[in-house]
C-alpha cells in the first residue's frame, strides 16, 4: 500500500458518478455492442498516463510548465498555455457540474427529492473542506477505502446476473458503432480517459516520489490503479445490460443494475456509492484545475497558497451554481463526458510531442510502440469527433 501513488487519484477521477451513469447508459441502451470502446478507453489511459507519470517524474515538472519551457515560439507557446487553460477551465467546471451531479442522485435515493436543492450546496461544502486542508496522503487513504467499497459492489453485480459469455467476448473484440451509439462512444471514452488527468497526473507524481529512481513504482502504481478501474468500468456496464428499462432517469433506476446482488436495498447501495464516488471526483476536477493555472502561470504556489484555492475554490463554485438551473443531473453529466471526448485530441498530441524530445526526455523518451499506440488514440479519438460533429450538423 506504501508504493501506491497518484494513480489512485488517477483512478477516483473516473470511477466517478459519470463513469457509473455513462457505463450504464452503454448497457441498458446498447447491451454488450460498447465494450469494445470502454475496453480501448482503459488502454489509452494507461498509455496516456504512463506517459504523464513519466514526464512528470523525469522533469518534476507538471505538463504545463514543461509545455511553457519546450514551445520557443513566444506567440505559440502563449496560444496553446490560453488553449489549454480555457479548455481545461471551462471542462473542469463542466466536468464538476457531473460530479455533483452524481453526489446529488445518491443523496436523493438515501434521502428523498424534497431537499435536493440543498444537496449540491452541502455536497459543496464537504469538497472544500476536503480541499482546504490540501493533503495529498489524507485525500490519497480516503479515496483508496470510498473507491475499493463501491467498486467491489458493481463487480459482485455483473457476475451474478450471469451474463453471456459470448456477448461479452463479442463485445469486447468485435468493435461496432450502433446506431446513436456515438455519442455514447465517445462519452465513455471521455469518463475515462479525462484531458485532466494528464495534468494532475505530472504534477502529483512529484508529490509522491522525487528521482527518477523510482519510475517503476509510478509505473506499477498508474498500471494497477487504472487496470482495476477498467475492470470495474467494464462490469458496470455488464451488470446494466440486465437493466429492464429504455432510459436511465435518476439514481432508482441506475439502482437496478445492483438489484440482483441487494434485492430492495440496491437503492440505498447505490445511493451511497454515487455518493462517494461524487466527492471523491468532485475533489480531483478543481485541484487539477488549480495545478494547471499554477504552472500556466509560473506560481511557485503550495497546495495551501492564497493563489492555489482561489482557482479551486472557482471551479467549485461554478459547479455547485450550474446545478441551479434545473438541469437533470444525468444530462450535465453525460454532457461533461462528451465535452472531454471532444478536448483529448489536443492534449493527447502534445504529450506525445514531449515525450519524444530527446533533450527533455533523454533516455526515458517514448520508445516505437509507444508512439504507435499513442497515434492509434489519437486517431480513433479524431474520428470518433469527426463523425460526432457530422451527426450534429446532418453530414451523414
Amino acid at each position: 500500500m506504501k508504493r501506491l501513488g497518484p494513480g489512485v487519484l488517477i483512478a477516483a477521477a473516473f470511477i466517478g458518478p459519470g463513469t457509473v451513469t455513462t457505463c450504464s447508459i452503454a448497457g441498458v441502451s446498447f447491451g454488450f455492442a460498447l465494450l469494445w470502446a470502454m475496453l480501448f478507453s482503459i488502454i489509452a489511459t494507461l498509455v496516456l498516463q504512463e506517459m504523464a507519470a513519466r514526464l512528470g517524474l523525469v522533469t518534476q515538472k507538471g505538463l504545463a510548465d514543461v509545455i511553457k519551457t519546450e514551445f520557443p515560439h513566444k506567440w505559440l507557446r502563449n496560444f496553446l498555455l490560453i488553449l489549454i487553460l480555457g479548455a481545461i477551465l471551462i471542462g473542469n467546471t463542466a466536468y464538476e457540474g457531473g460530479n455533483i451531479a452524481g453526489a446529488v442522485l445518491g443523496m436523493e435515493a438515501l434521502l428523498g427529492k424534497s431537499l435536493t436543492s440543498l444537496y449540491p450546496i452541502l455536497i459543496g461544502g464537504i469538497a472544500f473542506l476536503l480541499l482546504w486542508k490540501g493533503s495529498y496522503k489524507f485525500l490519497e487513504k480516503a479515496f483508496i477505502i470510498l473507491i475499493g467499497s463501491m467498486s467491489l459492489a458493481f463487480v459482485v453485480a455483473a457476475i451474478v446476473t450471469k451474463p453471456s459469455l459470448t456477448g461479452i467476448l463479442k463485445g469486447l473484440f468485435v468493435p461496432s458503432i450502433p446506431k446513436n451509439g456515438v455519442w455514447t462512444i465517445i462519452a465513455l471514452i471521455g469518463t475515462t480517459v479525462v484531458p485532466y488527468n494528464l495534468f494532475l497526473h505530472t504534477s502529483l507524481v512529484n508529490e509522491k516520489w522525487k528521482s527518477v529512481e523510482n519510475l517503476k513504482d509510478a509505473q506499477w502504481d498508474t498500471l494497477l490503479s487504472i487496470a482495476l478501474g477498467g475492470i470495474v468500468s467494464l462490469a458496470i456496464i455488464i451488470a446494466a445490460t440486465a437493466i429492464p428499462l429504455d432510459e436511465l432517469k435518476g439514481a432508482a433506476d441506475l439502482a437496478e443494475g445492483l438489484t440482483p446482488v441487494f434485492g430492495v436495498a440496491a437503492k440505498y447501495v447505490m445511493g451511497v456509492g454515487l455518493f462517494a464516488a461524487g466527492i471523491t471526483s468532485s475533489i480531483t476536477a478543481p485541484l487539477a484545475a488549480a495545478f494547471v493555472a499554477k504552472s500556466c502561470f509560473g506560481w511557485s504556489a503550495s497546495m495551501k497558497d492564497p493563489k492555489f484555492r482561489l482557482v479551486w475554490m472557482a471551479v467549485l463554485l461554478l459547479g455547485v451554481l450550474s446545478l441551479q438551473l434545473g438541469l437533470r443531473p444525468i444530462e450535465v453529466i453525460n454532457f461533461a463526458q462528451v465535452a472531454n471526448g471532444l478536448l483529448l485530441p489536443l492534449i493527447a498530441v502534445l504529450l506525445v510531442v514531449l515525450m519524444n524530445r530527446k533533450k527533455l526526455m533523454g533516455t526515458y523518451r517514448n520508445a516505437s510502440w509507444q508512439n504507435l499506440l499513442g497515434i492509434l488514440i489519437i486517431g480513433v479519438c479524431i474520428l470518433l469527433g469527426i463523425k460526432s460533429i457530422g451527426n450534429v450538423f446532418g453530414w451523414w
